[in-house]
């Protein structure tokens, strides 16, 4: 111990701000960082922007069927329609990004991407181009089905709206209510 007091008393005040300056740095390595707190939030933020993208796909999808269906029904002898779409995708969101060239013809160009951000209401990315689901397939239940003419103008005109092939049509018959 008389050696501790020793080395206490030969020591000036440099090596004791360099003793104090080790220990804060010591102890601010030593603290934990709360990561989970900004992975809550990060997921947070991504939960909500699925289903926002959700609830815009379904707005989008029942946008789609009522008008298809309201169209169909105006077919001469189409009567009643009802329609389901299915789709092969949600969707595409084009987010805009910033380039930058550096470098010169000697030592190589180089690129570097960047996002740009929305600051209005938080920190979202600027979305350039929004690209809609890709039909898979439809399904058409009509009244007038029946009739092969009416049928035929139902096929014509779901080909005519949107780009999928015939034998992703499916058109039948609706049954009557007895």
């Amino acid at each position: 111990m008389k050696w501790f007091l020793d080395f206490l008393k030969k020591m000036d005040k440099t090596r004791w701000m360099i003793l104090g300056l080790g220990g804060i740095l010591l102890l601010v390595i030593a603290l934990p960082v709360d990561h989970a707190g900004f992975k809550e939030e990060e997921v947070f933020l991504q939960s909500a922007q699925e289903k926002e993208q959700e609830s815009t796909d379904k707005d989008y999808e029942k946008k789609l069927i009522s008008r298809l269906e309201e169209s169909l029904s105006y077919i001469d002898g189409a009567g009643k329609v009802r329609v389901m779409i299915t789709f092969q995708d949600h969707g595409k969101s084009v987010v805009e990004k910033d380039v930058t060239k550096s470098g010169n013809e000697q030592n190589g160009s180089q690129y570097q991407e960047a996002s740009v951000y929305e600051e209005a209401g938080g920190r979202q990315p600027y979305i350039s181009q929004q690209k809609l689901p890709s039909i898979e397939g439809v399904l058409i239940i009509a009244e007038g089905a029946g009739n092969s003419a009416v049928k035929k103008d139902i096929l014509e005109s779901v080909m005519a709206l949107f780009p999928i092939e015939a034998h992703k049509i499916k058109i039948v018959k609706m049954q009557s209510e007895s």
